[in-house]
């Protein structure tokens, strides 16, 4: 039997080095701290940060998580706290890299992207000569943009308990958690529309809402035949739902394929849905499929380490996925 190839064999194989929407300032009430964590959750360091500070943890902000076994870093922002005793401080598996004044507090959601570089051990090259076409085929046409299993938690159980918040059979007393929660919902409502879509990724249909992958720009299909022209050109994409109150809503086909998804999953329409009280939930539509930016993959000491770049909210452990199937996570 073939081996199965590995990746985080050790947490510096899997590296994920955050890039920022834009540059701290300066000056203002709140530091944002540019951090390096090594087998610790996003999480559990805003915690420590809240702590070492003396402010509720809710009031560290990060644009989003970041991977737990893996190297990384990102930008935190933390109230009230002096940028020269932030660089004094000491958490085992942190490293506080950078401390800048800024006005505000850093919100989900903004960063650029973020930059892989990932080992992978044991890849025969049979099994190389088949992820590098694999790669060709995306790069001429994106690779599905679903979310990683890690995004559902063990058994599903954060998008179960974003069920439970969205029919008002758990209250939301941690207003993050609870975010994080009814996230995890939508995560599963789009992956479930990707996986029943029945067009390539490089097609769109009439009816669908797709995005202009240069603006972000949102409009409905009407002429099938001249979009599909700039589909090819990867100029725009289909979308899929992020159900919300406000999310921009499909028509024809398309409607009535996400309308027997959204009813299946017992997800109510816009018109009809509720948020759990003190939650925002407006939904948007995130594209079908992304492009790795920036990507080489190159054989050096034994191993395949790949490089790119993705856009926010992409996972790297899809494109892995879609390059070498069946992978084995840790040492082994």
């Amino acid at each position: 039997m073939a081996e199965i190839p590995r990746y985080r064999a050790e947490p510096e194989d899997f590296r994920v080095d955050e890039i920022a929407l834009y540059d701290p300032t300066g000056s203002g009430g709140h530091t944002f701290l540019r951090i390096e964590k090594r087998l610790l959750t996003s999480d559990g360091v805003a915690r420590q940060l809240a702590a070492a500070a003396g402010v509720p943890a809710r009031d560290v902000g990060y644009a989003g998580r970041k991977d737990r076994a893996a190297v990384t870093t990102q930008w935190m922002s933390v109230p009230d706290l002096d940028p020269r005793e932030a660089l004094k401080l000491e958490f085992k598996g942190v490293r506080i890299l950078e401390a800048i004044r800024h006005p505000h507090k850093l919100r989900t959601g903004q960063l650029r992207g973020n930059r892989f570089v990932i080992r992978i051990r044991g890849v025969g090259e049979e099994l190389e000569a088949k992820a590098r076409e694999a790669l060709r085929v995306i790069m001429a046409v994106g690779m599905p943009n679903r979310f990683g299993a890690q995004r559902f938690g063990h058994g599903g159980r954060n998008a179960a308990g974003g069920r439970e918040l969205l029919a008002g059979r758990r209250v939301a007393r941690d207003r993050r958690k609870a975010r994080f929660l009814l996230s995890a919902l939508q995560s599963e409502v789009f992956n479930r529309v990707l996986d029943d879509r029945p067009l390539p990724l490089d097609a769109v249909e009439e009816g669908e809402v797709a995005q202009v992958v240069e603006s972000g720009g949102l409009f409905v299909v009407e002429d099938a035949g001249v979009e599909n022209e700039r589909a090819k050109a990867f100029e725009i994409s289909a979308t899929g739902p992020i159900f919300g109150t406000k999310m921009k809503a499909p028509l024809g086909v398309p409607a009535e394929r996400e309308a027997q998804i959204f009813a299946s999953m017992e997800i109510p329409l816009a018109e009809d849905l509720v948020p759990p009280r003190g939650i925002r939930l407006a939904g948007t539509r995130r594209p079908f499929r992304v492009r790795p930016q920036e990507m080489s993959l190159v054989r050096e000491e034994g191993t395949l380490q790949l490089e790119f770049g993705l856009p926010p909210g992409s996972y790297a452990t899809v494109l892995l996925e879609e390059l070498f199937g069946e992978l084995q996570e840790g040492g082994g």
